[in-house]
């Protein structure tokens, strides 16, 4: 079984380890997607260590937003909790996902005392989720309506539109009822059916790659994975000494438990308080268990604000001449990524964006990629632009 860099008991990880993978350059890999010659899922590029005053930005990241992410996972989970029967069984998308996952597992153990398994798995835009590694989990024994997919944030809910589409189209070959729903932090883009916030907001995990999602590499779909096999990945062992996976999972774990017992504390001192109200009266029964009902609110998806993003992506579109929507990725996380992997052309910024793109403008300064102040780039914060390569096709 494969784990990465995190402990058996976080989760396993439902991918194939290559090491006969060619490495592509980023601008050749961007010129081979852009020109359709290649599926970006086909090809990877080398992945480095980030400069020491962008991993600095990332520990301020780390200190100031850890507790505002604690409390948003403490959320997440309640809300799995209320919403879930018998035992859990979270598959995280990997690898933004997989942080997550983890976190997720440990809380609901921990805090909830629930029987929880997790595995994290490929998802790839047009190509859809590993169908075995879901067979896999099945043929494990783990009721259909146990599975939770989660993931960190949505963009502009791609991701979301793929989980959806490929696992009903799972459903109707093997006649099973998986939940395509989606549980996440931050649902910017208004698709998700769980999540603990709408914001924009910095989230420390989205701005690392393989060092926060146990030294993993995105999902490789290419011609060494066969019929049978799970989607591949490559295992990043030449980073082990910038490893921060336990390290970040460990840390905020111990925030949201320290929160959940605040928020205990807090209420069985409301129910103290009302109870002796009642002097001489019938005493209502305490909850002393259970996580506030405050902390189990639900996220629908928001038909406001996916018509104000796709208003957005077409108005993007227009001004700077872009070719394809994929060029376009909104929001801190696919933002970020983008700077770190893709061929950014340009990034946006939200007139009122502060410190929780910083990080961002570092980046920008180091590769030299042109940055734009815009006043209304709502729901977002910053948005990053693809460079359209020199005769690729749309």
């Amino acid at each position: 079984m494969f784990h990465g860099s995190y402990l058996p008991s976080d989760v396993t990880f439902l991918l194939k380890p290559l090491s006969n993978v060619t490495l592509v350059e980023v601008a050749a890999k961007e010129q081979l997607i852009q020109s359709g010659a290649k599926h970006y899922s086909e090809m990877i590029s080398p992945e480095q260590q980030p400069s020491a005053a962008y991993m600095q930005l990332f520990e301020n990241a780390w200190e100031h937003n850890g507790s505002r992410v604690a409390g948003d996972l403490l959320k997440l989970a309640a809300m799995l909790d209320a919403a879930k029967r018998g035992t859990i069984t979270l598959v995280s998308l990997a690898r933004a996902g997989t942080p997550v996952g983890v976190i997720l597992k440990r809380l609901l153990e921990s805090v909830f005392q629930r029987e929880v398994s997790h595995y994290s798995v490929s998802i790839i835009r047009d190509r859809g989720i590993d169908s075995q590694a879901i067979k896999h989990i099945l043929a494990l024994g783990h009721p259909q309506d146990s599975i939770a997919f989660i993931d960190g944030w949505t963009g502009k809910g791609v991701i979301t539109q793929e989980l959806f589409t490929s696992i009903t189209a799972y459903n109707q070959r093997h006649a099973s009822h998986i939940d395509p729903s989606l549980w996440v932090l931050a649902d910017l883009a208004g698709v998700a059916s769980h999540a603990a916030t709408q914001d924009d907001y910095l989230i420390p995990s989205s701005i690392l790659n393989a060092t926060i999602s146990g030294l993993i590499s995105r999902s490789i779909l290419d011609e060494n994975i066969g019929t049978n096999d799970f989607h591949g990945c490559l295992y990043y062992e030449h980073l082990a000494p910038q490893d921060l996976s336990q390290r970040y999972a460990d840390d905020l774990c111990q925030r949201a438990e320290q929160l959940a017992t605040l928020e205990r504390r807090s209420g069985l001192a409301r129910e103290k308080s009302r109870i002796e109200g009642f002097a001489g009266k019938p005493a209502p029964t305490v909850a002393s268990d259970s996580i506030q009902a405050e902390s189990t609110g639900q996220i629908t998806p928001d038909t406001a604000r996916r018509q104000r993003v796709q208003q957005l992506m077409a108005r993007l579109m227009q001004q700077h001449n872009i070719p394809h929507i994929n060029l376009i990725k909104p929001g801190i996380g696919e933002a970020t990524r983008v700077l770190l992997r893709r061929a950014p052309g340009l990034l946006i910024l939200g007139e009122h964006a502060g410190q929780d793109v910083a990080h961002m403008r570092t980046l920008a300064e180091e590769k030299n990629i042109p940055m734009l102040i815009e006043p209304d780039i709502a729901p977002y914060q910053a948005i990053a632009i693809i460079k359209e390569m020199q005769h690729a096709a749309p």
